[in-house]
C-alpha cells in the first residue's frame, strides 16, 4: 500500500520562502544553512518510547531552534508518522509499540518546540529517513548553495543517523553536522555508537563531550 508523505508549509509560503542565507563576497553567491529537527515528538520524549535522556535534551533543542531562527537558518521539522495499521507494518512487527499515530497527542511536536515549528516546514515521514527531505534539499541546492546542514533530535541511533546519512548522500559537498547535545538515543550506549558511526562517514559531531 502506498504511504503518503505530507509536507506542511506555513500559510502562503513554499520552499523558497523563509530561507536562511548569507552572502559570500568571494564566490558572489547566496549560501544557505539548514537546521533539521528530527522527530521531537511527545511519544519519543514522554510517551510510548520516551526516555530520561530525551527529556533532558528538550531545553537544549529548543534553544538551538531559537538560535537558528535568530540566525536566519532554513528550518525543517520531521514527524515520525504512522497509521492505525502500524502493528501490521514491517516496523511494527519488529517494534510492536504503537507510537506517533497520526492525530494523537503522541504524534505532536513537544510543547516546548511547538510554537517555533508553527513557522517552519514540517515533513511527515512513514519511515526512519525522509527521502522527500533529501529531494527537497537537492532541488534547493540547485538554486542556492547549501553550505551546512545541522541535525538535532531523536533518536540518535535510528532517525537522526538515517537522515544524516541521507542528507550526506543528497548533498555530498555540504558539511553535515549533528549536534550531540541536542540528540538522545534509545540508550546512552546506542547514542554513542551512532555518533561514532556518523563520524566514520565524515559527518561532523559537535558537543559530544557534553553530558546528556
Amino acid at each position: 500500500m502506498k504511504r503518503e508523505v505530507n509536507i506542511l508549509f506555513p500559510p502562503g509560503e513554499g520552499l523558497a520562502a523563509r530561507r536562511g542565507v548569507c552572502y559570500d563576497d568571494k564566490k558572489e553567491e547566496i549560501i544557505m544553512n539548514i537546521l533539521i529537527v528530527v522527530d521531537m515528538q511527545n511519544d519519543f520524549v514522554s510517551g510510548a518510547l520516551g526516555t530520561p535522556e530525551a527529556r533532558r535534551i528538550v531545553p537544549a533543542a529548543a534553544e538551538r531552534v531559537a538560535a537558528g531562527i535568530r540566525r536566519g537558518e532554513r528550518i525543517f521539522f520531521t514527524r515520525d508518522t504512522h497509521g492505525a495499521d502500524y502493528l501490521h507494518t514491517r516496523e511494527g512487527r519488529n517494534l510492536p509499540v504503537p507510537h506517533c499515530i497520526r492525530g494523537t497527542e503522541g504524534w505532536e511536536i513537544v510543547e516546548q518546540l511547538r510554537p517555533a515549528s508553527a513557522g517552519q516546514a514540517i515533513l511527515d515521514k512513514p519511515s526512519f529517513g525522509s527521502a522527500e527531505l533529501g529531494r527537497l534539499l537537492a532541488e534547493e541546492n540547485e538554486k542556492e548553495l547549501i553550505e551546512k546542514v545541522t541535525l538535532i533530535g531523536l533518536c540518535t541511533d535510528i532517525c537522526v543517523i538515517s537522515n544524516a546519512l541521507l542528507v550526506k548522500a543528497f548533498l555530498p559537498e555540504a558539511e553535515v553536522v549533528v549536534d550531540a547535545a541536542c540528540c538522545a538515543g534509545v540508550t546512552p550506549e546506542s547514542h554513542r555508537t551512532a555518533l561514532a558511526a556518523m563520524k566514520s562517514c565524515q559527518i561532523t559531531v559537535e558537543h559530544e563531550a557534553l553530558p546528556l
